[in-house]
């Protein structure tokens, strides 16, 4: 909390005194290009879940303030924001998101989006976004400066809540993530990972990417997958990365062969659940749209059902 209020009045202070924005303490874009990740791309997983109904926001848009947008690649930013309450954490549950919703060349625009910072912060959450060039949300939210006034709207209504840790206990978890796909993976690894009395024996992360220096959160899942080795694989695919590749590493597309190879088959019945999350072609691909509960794709294919899919 004093944190939170020492930050708000030094961006009061030095915007009254007129300080240039190099000089001001708070992190403009050209500093934050070269700060380190945030701890919500770096730190150990933490299991801080929470049961739905305690999130700040709510059925209507609240305004909350900018803190920091963070770099972490060409095209990839971390963007920090107040909360409501500033003594208290977001209160989300595993898994959920929140739609952020601002008014874009006059018209209303939103997107949902999956934190990738937990409920062990206190006054903030973090974003992980990638800003396309069509991409009015990722661009609107890239161009806001920090601030101590409310500058971008949040609410959270039920339809935002997934499937709830601990998944209803299947042995094998398998992710099947496409570039900011990665974020209720991001959310879901916390509580997986850090729950000591997890009944989940294995977590197998593929995640899709164009190539290395594009893999959102790689620092963190290489910590993560060596130190928990025993309970957590991530396979990285390429879809055009130049150099050799190995290892972790595969070139091309996640595929079939790649699913029949590192997933447990149907047959494991309640002890198989997917996780899909990406684009809209990776839906049309794997399972189906997200709007239709039936599974089809390579997924309905191989034989797996509705109970043994999610599609975030």
């Amino acid at each position: 909390m004093f944190a939170f209020s020492l930050h708000r009045l030094c961006i009061r202070t030095c915007s009254t005194m007129k300080i240039p924005s190099i000089l001001c303490c708070i992190p403009s874009k050209e500093m934050s290009s070269k700060s380190e990740p945030p701890a919500s791309l770096t730190s150990a997983p933490i299991k801080a879940t929470m049961a739905p109904g305690n999130c700040q926001f709510g059925d209507d848009f609240v305004k909350v303030p900018l803190i920091e947008n963070i770099p972490i690649s060409k095209t990839a930013y971390v963007a920090r924001f107040g909360l409501p309450d500033s003594t208290k954490p977001l209160g989300l549950s595993t898994c959920a998101c929140i739609l952020a919703g601002t008014d874009i060349d006059g018209e209303m625009t939103v997107r949902p989006y999956t934190p990738i910072s937990t409920n062990a912060d206190l006054g903030t959450f973090d974003l992980l976004i990638r800003k396309y060039p069509d991409g009015k949300m990722s661009s609107f939210i890239s161009d806001l400066k920090p601030s101590s006034e409310p500058v971008m709207a949040f609410k959270h209504i039920s339809f935002n809540i997934k499937v709830q840790y601990p998944f209803n206990s299947p042995k094998n978890i398998v992710m099947l993530a496409g570039g900011t796909g990665i974020t209720p993976m991001i959310q879901a690894l916390h509580a997986i990972l850090g729950d000591e009395a997890s009944a989940i024996e294995k977590t197998h992360l593929i995640y899709g990417s164009r190539g290395k220096d594009d893999i959102l959160g790689k620092e963190m899942l290489d910590n993560w997958s060596a130190t928990h080795a025993d309970k957590l694989s991530v396979t990285h695919v390429l879809s055009n990365e130049e150099s050799e590749v190995s290892g972790d590493f595969r070139k091309g597309f996640i595929n079939r062969e790649m699913i029949e190879e590192l997933a447990p088959p149907p047959s494991a019945g309640k002890d198989v659940l997917f996780f899909v999350c990406g684009p809209p072609v990776m839906y049309d691909i794997f399972c189906g749209p997200r709007g239709e509960e039936e599974i089809t794709g390579i997924l309905g294919e191989l034989g797996y059902t509705k109970d043994q899919v999610v599609k975030f």
